[in-house]
């Protein structure tokens, strides 16, 4: 590490709580909703740096800016700005921004620390609680089918904009203590342990660093605005809602399974109905998880912009967002195949069916020509 101690001038520390609060979310009606009770207005979100060729999002979320929160943090009062990001997919992304101006790098350090005291997972829920019920309120009527019992993910950032006493721009990662930041650790780590954390880092200028963990990152960011805050945010918000039907369909999964036995267990012909019944229920649920997983993965769109996707490809990998989402493929598999399976059992009752209503005929066509030559 450098010798010099770095001096953070411009920074922000940003706690983010993401919670998947419906099915869906009508965002045109969430526009308007937000207009009429509101005293901010609700704007579509776009990546600021690069071209909309290059990366943009699939479908815009609507962003609202929320009023200013005073906050304990690190057992001082502090003014922070809030603002929340709706994703049609049914997520609402939080983000409270802690000001953390002219502190040294061990204080700007020991700030996120304090700030993921006060918001993050181990803290108490009642901010959360309280923006979650502040935009509920206002727009319930735009969301499609509430969630009754809403998961959630939380994501800090370490933001810094302006920061002196770094020798050489090219060596951010080696000149700055990044691991007390990163780990939220007070004792050291292990050399392997160090690594790990710093091993997904990335740098598209000589002068800016972002470093991506599990549950924090680190920007350095000398251009204000960093479109990284914005991809690692999706990220989050595609491994939320991914999350949500992958449980979804481990509940599903057992009570399928007992409807279908509870269906063979019918011994008449009329089964064929509640086979076709059950069919078109899962049918159905593939649909409606198809439909939501496609635009979850289609939530932002890179062509041409390399650097960031190389950050929003690492971001996924490191949430494990394919893993689940080949989870959620896999279990809509064994769905379209009980369906399938139960489409030809309902075809084959019908069958045995018609062949029973064929045999009825033909006895009675006997009955009724045997009377006649009586």
């Amino acid at each position: 590490m450098g010798l010099q101690q770095p001096h953070v001038h411009r920074a922000s520390v940003i706690a983010m709580r993401l919670v998947d609060i419906a099915d869906s979310i009508d965002l045109a009606a969430v526009e308007a909703l937000w207009a009429q009770h509101a005293r901010t207005a609700a704007a579509r979100s776009r990546l600021l740096t690069a071209s909309p060729k290059a990366m943009t999002f699939g479908v815009p979320p609507v962003q609202l800016t929320l009023g200013p929160l005073q906050m304990d943090i690190g057992g001082r009062p502090v003014q922070t700005s809030v603002m929340a990001r709706l994703y049609e997919f049914g997520v609402a992304a939080f983000s409270v921004r802690v000001p953390a101006d002219d502190l040294s790098w061990p204080d700007f350090s020991a700030r996120v620390n304090a700030v993921d005291t006060a918001l993050g997972i181990a803290s108490s829920t009642t901010v959360w609680t309280q923006l979650i019920k502040e935009i509920m309120d206002v727009l319930r009527p735009a969301l499609f089918r509430p969630s009754p019992s809403p998961l959630y993910e939380d994501y800090l950032l370490g933001l810094v904009h302006a920061l002196e006493g770094v020798t050489s721009t090219s060596r951010l990662h080696d000149e700055l203590d990044l691991v007390p930041l990163l780990s939220g650790e007070s004792r050291p780590l292990s050399e392997q342990a160090r690594q790990e954390l710093l091993r997904q880092r990335f740098s598209y200028y000589a002068d800016d660093l972002a470093v991506v963990t599990w549950d924090r990152a680190f920007i350095y960011e000398p251009r204000n605005e960093s479109d990284v805050v914005d991809i690692l945010e999706v990220a989050n918000a595609q491994l939320l809602e991914l999350r949500y039907y992958d449980e979804l369909l481990d509940a599903e999964l057992p009570r399928m399974y007992d409807l279908v036995e509870a269906t063979h267990h019918v011994a008449n012909p009329l089964a064929a109905r509640r086979y076709a019944d059950l069919a078109r229920h899962l049918y159905t649920l593939v649909a409606e998880v198809t439909e939501i997983t496609e635009k979850v993965d289609n939530a932002l769109q890179v062509t041409e912009d390399v650097y960031l996707a190389r950050v929003y490809a690492a971001a996924l990998e490191l949430f494990r967002v394919p893993h689940v989402s080949k989870a959620v493929d896999r279990k809509l598999a064994i769905i379209r195949d009980s369906y399938a399976a139960l489409y030809e059992e309902a075809s084959g009752k019908r069958g045995e069916l018609l062949e029973l209503a064929i045999i009825v005929l033909i006895v009675l066509e006997i009955a009724i020509a045997v009377i006649r030559h009586v």
